[in-house]
């Protein structure tokens, strides 16, 4: 019984050193940076190996077939109108099969834009061909838009297909108006086309005066050399050095108002 428990005793006493020469030789096994290395080296080769072996597969063991006996290479019939396209395929044994079209801005009408099979492709005698013909680039009368407020107009325009580049004029009208456009409304344009819009910056601004303490013709005469407008002029009862002086103005004075702007004064009286 001394002894088993002496054994144990043994047996669950670590030993020197903390882990084994057998634990310490893995771990550093594992994080030798030579050793990372060469695995990353051989990751490398052994993949230029398959790609370099894909490559040669590919373009020398077993390249593209070439039109053999029994099959014709498809044409490239990109450019031709669908007659001369018909044509070119009756000549080698092909059929010209379902012809649909669609909208090209660069293309003409008529003349073939698509195919399938694709060019250069093999088919066999009597196949049939699919081509895609241009119905040309879509063309359309320019909205009529004049007058209307620019964020307005610009909806107009690119709902209609257009792109749209603004310029903005000085002008009597309101500000953010059109004025002009270019090509003018009504005008058929292919798509995709700009529209060039002037837009008015509305009238010229300017200073509002300071009227207060002038004699009414006075304030009157420099009001219309400004290219501004004598609203209502209100007579007010007053006595002192204010009589027949502006008491009151609106607008008040150094505020920016357009040309046109109607002012109202305040006369002492």
């Amino acid at each position: 019984m001394k002894l088993g428990g002496s054994m144990k005793r043994r047996r669950g006493r670590p030993s020197k050193g903390g882990d084994s020469p057998t634990s310490r030789k893995r771990g550093a096994r594992s994080n030798d940076p030579a050793l990372r290395r060469r695995a990353i080296l051989i990751l490398v080769i052994a993949g230029a190996g398959l790609g370099g072996g894909y490559l040669f597969a590919t373009q020398v063991l077993f390249p593209s077939p070439e039109a053999g006996p029994g099959f014709h290479q498809v044409p490239d019939l990109q450019g031709l109108t669908a007659q001369e396209a018909s044509s070119a395929l009756s000549d080698m044994g092909l059929e010209l099969g379902l012809v649909d079209s669609m909208r090209h801005p660069d293309v003409e009408e008529g003349r073939v834009v698509g195919q399938s099979p694709l060019p250069g492709q093999l088919s066999v005698p009597g196949g049939e061909i699919r081509l895609t013909v241009s119905l040309g680039p879509e063309t359309r009368p320019v909205p009529e838009v004049e007058g209307l407020r620019a964020d307005r107009a610009r909806t107009i325009l690119e709902g209609s297909g257009f792109t749209v580049a603004v310029d903005s004029v000085e002008s009597n009208l309101p500000r953010g108006r059109v004025l002009a456009l270019s090509p003018d409304a009504g005008s058929s344009v292919t798509l995709p086309e700009e529209v060039t819009l002037d837009v008015s910056l509305g009238p010229p601004l300017v200073d509002m005066p300071d009227l207060l303490g002038l004699d009414r013709d006075e304030a009157l005469a420099i009001l219309d050399s400004l290219g501004l407008v004598v609203g209502e002029v209100e007579a007010r009862s007053q006595s002192g050095p204010a009589n027949g002086e502006v008491v009151e103005q609106d607008p008040e004075a150094d505020v920016e108002v357009e040309l046109g702007t109607a002012v109202r004064l305040v006369v002492g009286g």
